[in-house]
């Protein structure tokens, strides 16, 4: 498990095909206490048809009248500027990602030693990229907006196949066959991180559903985390308080820019406060085991009570308990002792006030 949350500033298709928007964005991120900003790398060619139609939020944000295919091309991220954009995210001190969507974009990336790749809900269906995402050896982490159960599933089940074999598989019997063994799911261990995703933009509060991290938790046994599209920042960081060890959040300069999805984005300043409410969040997590605090050892001696006497005792009569009671003094029996003195014999005078000790 990582040692922190990893913060993923989602710049995605925010440069709006501009080369300085996309080197301000990663300034942006650096400057936000974000672990890595990560961009999209498509050939928009190979990842729409010409028919394809545009996502309802898309519609909202850029018209009906251009296709996806048209709006997609305007989006690209020239392979020409990935070099660079590397280089000036290492020297800002911030990790640069950026997710493949089709063959040619992630082997383009597998020559970038990225620190890990970050596969899209779009894709956890793809089988032959998820096998070649595998393939590559590099940490993942898979987002898995839209789908079911049973889909995240077969997309560990290819991915944990192609971290074992060198050839593709003849079919999806032989990578059942493999995910049946145990060793075959231990390889994922360590390897792969899943990310509730809900694949809206921007996400209803009432479709958000973060109980989903510990279903798949439960079932898969990995690391989870939580892809957000809502507004605002409270729902990532509620992920954090809830388990997630990576949060990936879209970030924009101005929300008010033309594009599908500045609107549903945060803007620097809220950004760093994101990032800065993880952190004060991750904080007070803990190592969940239930002892006293360095700082209530103090408290804890002037806060509790012990036993003192209600009324005077005389020395060698039995203890009744209406002369017993309880108040802080700092030092004594603790109050759960009091019913066991009752009947005893008192070894000294006590004066009413004092407290109660047996040598």
């Amino acid at each position: 498990m990582r040692d922190r949350v990893y913060v993923i500033a989602e710049a995605g298709v925010n440069h709006n095909g501009q080369r300085e928007l996309a080197f301000a964005l990663v300034d942006a991120a650096a400057a936000a206490g974000a672990d890595a900003v990560k961009f999209q790398t498509f050939d928009a060619e190979r990842l729409a048809s010409r028919s394809a139609p545009k996502a309802a939020y898309q519609k909202a944000r850029t018209g009906e009248a251009e296709s996806q295919l048209a709006m997609l091309k305007k989006l690209e991220l020239p392979r020409e500027w990935h070099a660079p954009l590397q280089a000036h995210a290492r020297q800002m001190g911030i990790a640069f990602l950026s997710t493949a969507f089709d063959v040619g974009s992630l082997d383009f990336l597998v020559t970038m030693d990225l620190p890990l790749f970050k596969i899209p809900s779009g894709e956890l269906t793809n089988a032959p990229l998820l096998w070649r995402f595998a393939r590559s050896g590099k940490p993942l982490v898979l987002s898995t907006g839209m789908a079911t159960l049973s889909e995240v599933e077969e997309g560990l089940a290819v991915i944990a196949h192609a971290l074992a074999a060198a050839a593709e598989p003849a079919d999806m019997l032989e990578v059942w066959r493999h995910w049946s063994q145990p060793e075959a799911r231990a390889r994922l261990q360590g390897h792969v991180t899943l990310l509730h995703c809900t694949s809206q933009y921007p996400t209803p509060a009432h479709e958000v559903n973060l109980r989903a991290m510990d279903t798949l938790a439960a079932a898969f046994g990995l690391e989870v985390g939580y892809s957000d599209h809502t507004e605002g920042m409270l729902v990532p960081v509620a992920a954090v308080a809830r388990g997630a060890r990576v949060i990936e959040k879209h970030f924009t300069l101005d929300r008010t820019l033309p594009g599908p999805d500045h609107a549903a984005s945060l803007e620097p300043g809220e950004l760093k406060a994101m990032v800065d409410a993880i952190r004060q969040v991750e904080a007070t997590l803990g190592d969940g085991s239930k002892a006293p605090q360095p700082s209530e050892w103090d408290s804890r001696v002037a806060g509790r009570q012990q036993v003192i006497a209600a009324q005077d005792i005389v020395a060698g009569s039995p203890i009744r308990r209406d002369q017993l009671a309880t108040a802080r003094c700092g030092a004594g029996l603790p109050p759960a002792e009091l019913w066991g003195l009752v009947g005893r014999t008192s070894p000294c005078d006590f004066r009413a006030g004092d407290v109660i000790e047996f040598s």
